[in-house]
């Protein structure tokens, strides 16, 4: 299935598979060093954790605007690599110096500013250089998606695991070196770029990728580019009706940063072999899941492909949508009656983050070739940006959802009339969200299809 891709593609696969985890790293102990570190309550670690996570997404779409206007993807990638390693030494000496809240807050908050610019540059970029490596219309790039997606959860699955052993251990002293990782394996990831760029991201006439735009001709006159036409705007427009979908998606999805991170912390039983796992390892399931599971979807969509039976890209994300809801759904069924204080197996949570990772590969992957293959070339980067946009409001989205967890003697949280009195109304409230998005999405994908014309 991997055969004769470009060299570049494994070049890239390896740079946003250590860029990842160094983010994933971050994240797997960000809001237990908050609580913990900091003695932050859980409602305001929440609140700034989905404000981070969702800047992080929000920035693509200025990074994407600078690459496309301006730098090009290299320079734009390098920048926000920098950028990003100096945000998790940043957070290395807020841990570092944890005991002092003065200081290590406004650390705190520098680094993260860092991360999220950094990220604004590199994140759509490198997704975006994916499809420069092929020409139009080849039929490898689901198939080169599907591999990259499955590098970026390489890191993601290596991150909680590093970093939560170094820096989860029950000792808030301890946060600062699962930061440091996170800041090693980022140098990593910029050393591996620089290294091999010029050698492996060209076209295959083998022209660079990635370089500035020609913003005039060679007589000097400026470059003007023609109107979109109206098959170009109806699949724009598909990539924006997507995006808005994919809120419902990811606002439930990122629950795993931060509330269901506290159930894993509180309410599960952790204790393996007398052994007790540590809450930010439950995070690395869902790569697990995609690193074995991304070849089975690829070959799945393939053969249905070749019968004819192949579902059309906004049915596969609707169908996204409904596994997600259904992963809440079986968690809501196991914590029915469930009192404060009793623990569960962690059977319920492996289960949720399997079938959640499911929804994933019917969605993430697909939306990221979906927008290669729908935008015209001078807007590719920005419309990845665009696309990272609706994950910056859905995980915005998700800090508010999860200050919605029911905390034992404070008051019941209301979210628009629906009142959470415990974990069971907690978790059906993603099942009513998610599931009412799939419907909805399920209704409409034959209309999406036509307004793709023959692209998707």
């Amino acid at each position: 299935m991997y055969r004769q891709h470009p060299r570049g593609l494994y070049l890239l696969f390896v740079t946003e598979m250590w860029e990842r985890f160094s983010y994933y790293g971050m994240r797997a102990i960000f809001v237990l060093f908050m609580v913990k570190a900091l003695m932050f309550d859980k409602a305001y670690a929440s609140e700034i954790y989905g404000s981070y996570t969702g800047l992080v997404y929000f920035a693509p779409l200025l990074g994407g605007y600078i690459a496309d206007r301006y730098w090009g993807n290299r320079r734009a990638i390098v920048s926000g690599a920098l950028l990003m390693a100096a945000g998790q030494f940043s957070m290395f000496f807020a841990a570092t110096l944890y005991q002092q809240p003065a200081t290590a807050t406004p650390l705190m908050f520098g680094g993260l500013a860092l991360l999220i610019a950094g990220n604004g540059l590199f994140k759509p970029n490198i997704s975006s250089m994916v499809g420069q490596l092929y020409p139009a219309g080849d039929k490898r790039v689901d198939s080169a998606f599907t591999l990259f997606y499955m590098g970026i959860n390489a890191g993601a699955l290596l991150a909680p695991l590093v970093c939560g052993t170094l820096g989860d251990t029950g000792h808030p002293a301890d946060f600062k070196w699962g930061f440091l990782a996170a800041g090693i394996g980022m140098l990593v990831s910029l050393a591996l770029f620089l290294s091999f760029r010029n050698r492996y991201l060209v076209t295959p006439e083998g022209a660079a990728i990635g370089l500035p735009p020609k913003r005039h001709h060679e007589s000097g006159e400026k470059i003007r580019h023609a109107p979109l036409t109206r098959e170009e705007k109806d699949r724009l427009a598909v990539i924006m009706l997507l995006s808005a979908f994919v809120i419902f998606f990811w606002s439930a999805f990122e629950q795993a940063g931060a509330s269901l991170t506290f159930f894993a912390e509180e309410q599960t039983n952790r204790q393996l072999l007398g052994w007790t796992v540590p809450a930010s390892f439950f995070q690395s399931i869902n790569p697990v899941v995609i690193v074995v599971c991304a070849p089975l979807f690829a070959w799945l969509w393939l053969t249905l492909g070749k019968k004819g039976l192949e579902p059309n890209s906004p049915m596969k994300m609707a169908i996204g949508l409904l596994l997600l809801a259904i992963g809440y759904l079986i968690i809501a069924l196991g914590v029915t009656g469930l009192e404060p204080g009793v623990k569960v197996s962690m059977l319920w949570l492996i289960s949720l983050y399997s079938i959640h990772t499911f929804g994933e590969l019917c969605l993430s992957p697909i939306g990221l070739s979906l927008v290669v293959k729908l935008s015209p070339a001078r807007l590719v980067s920005m419309m990845m940006g665009v696309w990272f946009l609706s994950s910056a409001l859905a995980n915005k989205f998700a800090g508010v959802l999860s200050g919605l967890y029911p905390e034992p003697g404070k008051p019941l949280p209301v979210f628009m009339g629906y009142t959470v009195s415990n974990l069971h109304d907690f978790f059906m409230l993603f099942v009513l969200m998610a599931g009412g998005a799939a419907l909805v999405l399920f209704l409409l994908s034959g209309k999406l299809k036509k307004m793709m014309h023959g692209l998707g």
